[in-house]
């Protein structure tokens, strides 16, 4: 108790302007960054997955596999930022078993489940059980006992039961991506209907979370991809990572103009918030949002992608170009879900004061905590990987 009042002694010192005591300090912390910055890498996985399996774009095929393992990997994780940051963490179980239409929140648990056991868990099955047969067969001990289970007691190889796979597993795509819309879509559409929020508040927030969840997706596997190749000394496709560049300059490009067509609308109407969303924006988040989601986030990668594509450059230099525009825009949607989150929450209700946030290193909101919870899904997709290798090598026997 005498922590929080030094931090809220230390917060209403830092204010400026006229604020109400219970504004001083925020209620959702940096962990709620994350939450959303998550979520937008498992959507913008799967899509990408869905470009294959879908569409067609067979120079994405060495990703598909991988794309959808990372895309368990981080849905595995998704909600840890949610249960840490409740005060009863026990109690977050009822979010999936005490459903209720009228709210946004509650209704989450069964998105997510929906999404993670009806979609990514039996697509992930469809497309590797074959090969899960395989190697039930070739292995011993309890790696045999575990591909064992994995197998469901299904034993059936022929050709017409891996068509069978194929064909299922796309139907369950097509009907993941609007499952996928639909879980990071819904995170937009929280913040968005909060009408007493002038910050959140608009039409265009769910759709301008969902893209910049496409671009953060995609600009993941962009590094995986890599980064995967790298560790397992194998030569990238090249014909892939152009593809995929591609798409990742499309979609950040319409992000881009989602966001600027936001802002114009914010400034066309004009309302009375206008004034100090102009004071938050050129003081509080002036670093975060010009320097970091527009210039290193934005600017700088959309430099190097159109680079890449208007001049020659050698497979060397577009690799770097590549690697270094995937590290900078995941720098920029992250800088965007703290705008948003934070910076939704540093103006009082009054529109006539800022409060100030600051991050301490330990504890339930400190900086060391979001860190982990981000770094542990690269754990468990190296972990899913050994179990099921997603490779092309790994398919050539389907």
């Amino acid at each position: 108790m005498e922590h929080l009042f030094e931090r809220l002694t230390d917060a209403i010192q830092h204010a400026t302007g006229y604020i109400y005591p219970n504004e001083a300090e925020l209620h959702w912390n940096i962990l709620i960054v994350i939450y959303p910055y998550i979520t937008g890498l498992v959507a913008g996985a799967f899509i990408l997955a869905s470009l294959e399996r879908v569409f067609n774009v067979k120079e994405l095929q060495p990703t598909y596999r991988l794309s959808l393992l990372t895309a368990l990997s981080f849905l595995l994780i998704a909600v840890v930022p949610l249960q840490v940051h409740l005060a009863h963490p026990e109690r977050g179980y009822e979010m999936f078993t005490t459903p209720n239409p009228q709210s946004a929140m509650a209704m989450f648990g069964f998105v997510y489940l929906w999404y993670l056991m009806a979609v990514l868990l039996l697509e992930i099955w469809l497309d590797f059980r074959k090969d899960i047969i395989q190697w039930a067969n070739e292995s011993k001990g309890l790696k045999r006992l575990f591909y064992l289970v994995l197998t469901l007691g299904s034993k059936d190889v022929s050709e017409k039961a891996i068509e069978f796979d194929h064909k299922f597993g796309k139907l369950i795509t097509i009907i993941g991506i609007p499952s996928a819309f639909l879980l990071h879509g819904y995170v937009g559409f929280i913040f968005g209907s909060v009408k007493a929020n002038p910050w959140w508040s608009s039409v265009l927030m769910p759709i301008v979370f969902l893209f910049s969840a496409i671009v953060s997706g995609l600009a993941l596997m962009l590094l995986v991809y890599m980064v995967s190749n790298w560790v397992r000394r194998k030569q990238n496709a090249m014909d892939c990572l152009d593809k995929l560049s591609s798409y990742l300059l499309y979609m950040l490009i319409i992000d881009f103009s989602l966001e600027a067509l936001d802002f114009v609308h914010r400034l066309y109407e004009s309302e009375e918030s206008i004034h100090i969303l102009s004071q938050l924006i050129g003081s509080k988040l002036f670093t975060s949002f010009f320097v970091l989601q527009l210039l290193v986030g934005t600017l700088i990668p959309f430099t190097f992608l159109t680079l890449t594509k208007l001049v020659r450059i050698g497979d060397t230099a577009r690799k770097v170009l590549y690697f270094a525009s995937g590290i900078l825009i995941q720098i920029g949607i992250m800088s965007i879900r703290w705008n948003v989150v934070i910076g939704g929450q540093l103006f009082s209700k009054s529109l006539r004061g800022l409060t100030v946030y600051k991050i301490e290193l330990f504890g339930m909101d400190g900086l060391f905590l979001p860190i982990a919870i981000l770094i542990a899904p690269i754990f468990i997709l190296i972990v899913v990987v050994k179990l099921l290798p997603p490779w092309p090598e790994a398919e050539l026997s389907k």
